[in-house]
């Protein structure tokens, strides 16, 4: 039992946000000390349905035969964690199904005689809190073969089950409200474009194809939290929301990479330097997104689970780091033509602009990876929903300022001549610097 603390740690701290719908899984030839299999906020008519079947315990020839007590699943809180782990320091031996601040469900003790080996229970959870469903094998050098479903829930005060934690019930209803938002952005965006037809160019429409497939995405999403809420499965609706945030996130970073180089609206090609960024991110997000799904559809319980989880965290932060350079250079090149072109005034409207543009990039992609991460680890459980809200909220922020910024405009500030501020534009590119 000597990888239990540091297995509890690390699933714990990862797995934030469950689904926790409906589950069944195939456990084959496995040997782990602990298995994390749900992790649920709980109100006060709270139930755990398990059914074990097909269940094999194998050892090596060299060891005893394992005494069922040692095997068997129980519910863990998250305050009862740190006194689980302390046990364990004391005693590198002790097995955890011997603690006194678990909620023991049952051991394979319980099972019904072979062959059939077998067991099914449902047990209220009358303390409200948030829990983790584990396995726990404390037989040393013993594997373990078993099918389990698991059904975890909340009955609502008119008796229907709940299937979404007491802290994410709220997300339908979030999503929908946000979807509906850009809904009426994508009205306001087509109006923008078909009132500025001479300005629009072709960054204009994948920016309206980003809100549509952003739209899209967040109605999928609350149909799928719908159904699991309702149903504990999401009928499909998860398909079509993976296939949404794939073509959605490849849209969002390719704009802001487009934006960034300016093109169309400023030049009407790609240099060969911005091309290869754009050939490093897209295959980037393809593996990224298929990280993606296989965290959200699978769970901690498959042993590969915290491998795909570093895979997708190494994957968006190489991706956030790229699309930050093909700004930085269109700052560094308008600063070079600002020096030699004569169009001080239009220049250094230009150089604002994507000076500006990268501030906001910068914060976009700080308070949806640090901020967000860090309020899905410090909220309560019964607020977990708000953390979605925050990041829903800081994408519409960005959203609206980007296509602010860079809005089809027949008289766009950016690219007016003054030439009362001719002079003055000249000495402030001469002066002008800007560090990253």
């Amino acid at each position: 039992m000597t990888k239990l603390p540091l297995l509890i740690i690390v699933l714990s701290s990862l797995l934030s946000l469950s689904t926790a719908e409906i589950k069944s899984l195939t456990i084959t030839n496995d040997d782990r000390p602990m298995i994390l299999f749900e992790k649920f906020g709980f109100t006060t008519s709270g139930h755990v349905g398990i059914t074990v079947t097909s269940v094999s315990v194998t050892s090596s020839t060299n060891a005893p035969n394992p005494e069922p007590s040692r095997l068997g699943f129980f519910l863990l809180s998250e305050e009862s964690l740190l006194q689980v782990l302390l046990e364990i320091q004391q005693n590198p031996n002790f097995c955890v199904l011997d603690s006194n601040y678990i909620l023991l469900l049952f051991t394979f003790r319980d099972l019904s005689p072979p062959p059939l080996s077998r067991f099914n229970q449902s047990y209220p959870v009358t303390a409200p809190n948030e829990y983790s469903l584990f396995f726990a094998n404390c037989a040393p050098e013993t594997r373990v073969s078993m099918d389990v479903h698991t059904e975890v829930y909340n009955l609502d005060r008119d008796g229907s089950r709940d299937y979404l934690s007491a802290g994410r019930t709220q997300l339908p209803s979030l999503f929908t409200f946000f979807a509906l938002i850009y809904v009426v952005f994508l009205g306001f965006w087509i109006y923008t474009c078909y009132a500025n037809k001479r300005s629009v160019h072709r960054i204009h429409f994948l920016m309206a194809g980003l809100v549509v497939f952003k739209a899209l995405n967040l109605i999928c999403a609350a149909e799928d939290k719908h159904f699991v809420k309702a149903t504990g499965t999401p009928h499909g609706w998860d398909i079509l929301f993976y296939i949404f945030q794939f073509i959605r996130v490849v849209l969002l970073f390719t704009v802001i990479i487009l934006v960034g180089t300016g093109w169309s609206f400023l030049k009407p090609f790609l240099q060969e330097r911005e091309k290869k960024v754009l050939m490093i991110v897209i295959p980037l997000q393809v593996l990224a997104n298929i990280a993606s799904v296989v965290i959200g559809e699978t769970g901690p319980f498959i042993k590969d689970w915290v491998t795909w989880n570093q895979v997708f965290l190494l994957v968006d932060i190489i991706c956030c780091c790229a699309i930050i350079f093909p700004i930085v250079w269109s700052i560094r090149s308008l600063r070079e033509t600002s020096k030699t072109d004569g169009k001080a005034a239009r220049n250094l409207a230009k150089l604002q602009l994507f000076r500006q543009f990268y501030i906001v990039v910068i914060g976009y992609l700080y308070f949806t990876r640090i901020v967000v991460f860090a309020l899905r680890t410090i909220a309560a459980y019964k607020y977990q929903w708000v953390s979605s809200g925050a990041e829903e909220l800081a994408s519409l922020a960005f959203y609206c300022v980007m296509f602010y910024m860079f809005r089809p405009e027949e008289k766009n500030e950016y690219f007016v001549l003054d030439e009362e501020e001719e002079e003055a534009a000249e000495l402030a590119l001469r002066d002008e610097e800007f560090e990253l």
